[in-house]
This record gives C-alpha cells, structure tokens and sequence, in this order.
C-alpha cells in the first residue's frame, strides 16, 4: 500500500460563533490522493469545520478558531499568512452555484489575471481551456465563451465554478454540498468530474447524501453536535462503522 501524502492536519480545532461553540476538538488529516467526504445531519457542524481549511469562517464577524490546522505543515492561521494566497491554493466550491455575472471566459480567466498566473493572452486562453475542459465544460461551452456564465444551467453554472477554482491551479478543492442544489443528471456529471480531478488535486466533499459520500470518496468523515464521531476508510463507515451514533445515522435512525 503506497503512503498516503498528508496535505491538510487539523489539531484540536474548536469553532465559535460568539458565545456558542459550532465545533469541540476536532483532529482530522485530509490526505492528497483521496477524496474525504465529511457526512452527518443538517447543523451538525460539517461546513463550519470546511470553512476553517481556507479560512472562510474569517468572513463572519462573531467566528473564532481555536487549534492547529496546517497546509502543508505551514500554519494557516499564522498572522504572517496571506489569506487571498491560501484560498488560491485551498479553492472552495459553493452548494448554490455562484458565477460572477460576467462571461464564461472572464469567470475563469479572472482568477489567473489577478494572481498574475497568464504571461499573455494566449497563456490565459490556454489556462481558460484547459480549466474547462477538466471540469467536463469544454464541448458545452467552446463556441459560447462571451455569453454570461449566469446564463448556463444549474449543472453547468457549478461546473463552470469548479473550472474557476482549478483555474488558479490550487492544491485542495473544497466542496460544500455541491450537488444539492441540482438535478441527478448534473449531479452525476459532477460526480464523475470528482473521480477524475481525484488525485490531481486533495479533494473534500460536505454532502448530506450518503449514497454520494460512498459513490464519490474513500473516506469518510463523520460530525454530531459539533463532534467528530468517526472518520476512516468510507467502506468501513458505511459496512463496518465502529461508533454506535455512526451506525445509527448511517441506518437512518435519526438524521
């Protein structure tokens, strides 16, 4: 069995918004071959602990992060950090799908202009292309790359956001519930696309769907009240778990 490179350690990790703690002591490692899905009930804790991997939580007024999380060994929340730098690398895909009301092209060519990634036009045109067509958008889109990217459809608007995360090149992609928000079909085409982006980049899925945790990952996180409860191989947590909470969720005694 070939060693899993570890790309994100979490330590100790509490949340809280204000007065009330969202997350009590999580410790988890995010390895890079794999993709983790963090399952779980509805406010339980799950896109509050993602948030904390590319800081997001850094948006909300009364959020404060208590523990150790590390990129690469390197602290993300050491003040000599620089927060735009690490949501380059640590990309985040939203649950409703959110382009900028510009045009397909500029959605994804906006990202690699601003971190200066482009030599020249023809470097960004590459960049564009080659970003579409991992996220599985190329062929839909190739004839159409000046229409508005809000006038694609739910499938494609989120695929459209996932070429725009890959498009600055990032080491971690952060999914947030990505296919709630879609219809089978799409939410097909983009679990097919996780298949294919696993291993080039980290990937971590919140999903409130266990059939898709145990369609799209290899392991598996699973948060109550804040906790984390169990994490391991998703085989296991789904046949095997070692935690009776885990079992219950899993068989659908509460949820």
């Amino acid at each position: 069995m070939t060693e899993q490179i570890l790309k994100i350690t979490a330590r100790n990790v509490n949340v809280f918004y204000g007065a009330k703690q969202a997350i009590n002591d999580v410790s988890i490692d995010v390895d890079q071959d794999n993709v983790t899905a963090f399952i779980g009930p509805s406010g339980c804790g799950k896109s509050t602990f993602l948030r904390t991997l590319n800081r997001m939580n850094d948006t909300v007024a009364s959020a404060r992060v208590e523990g150790d999380i590390r990129l690469d060994g390197e602290d993300i929340y050491a003040s000599s950090m620089d927060v735009v730098q690490l949501r380059a690398r640590v990309g985040m895909v939203f649950q409703k799908p959110n382009p900028f009301p510009k045009s397909i092209y500029e959605n994804v060519a906006y990202g690699p202009r601003i971190h200066g990634l482009a030599g020249s036009k023809a470097n960004l045109d590459g960049i564009v292309e080659q970003s579409l067509r991992r996220a599985g958008l190329w062929d839909e889109v190739k004839d159409r790359l000046s229409e508005s990217g809000t006038a694609l459809s739910g499938g494609q608007q989120q695929r459209l956001c996932i070429a725009r995360a890959i498009a600055v090149d990032p080491e971690v992609i952060l999914m947030d519930e990505p296919c709630s928000a879609l219809d089978p079909i799409a939410t097909a085409k983009i679990e097919e696309l996780i298949h294919e982006l696993r291993g080039r980049y980290a990937i971590v899925i919140v999903t409130h769907n266990m059939q898709q945790a145990a369609r799209v990952s290899q392991k598996t996180a699973f948060f109550h009240l804040g906790t984390l409860v169990e994490y391991g191989a998703t085989s296991d947590i789904f046949t095997n778990p070692r935690q009776e909470r885990t079992k219950d969720y899993i068989t659908g005694r509460y949820g």
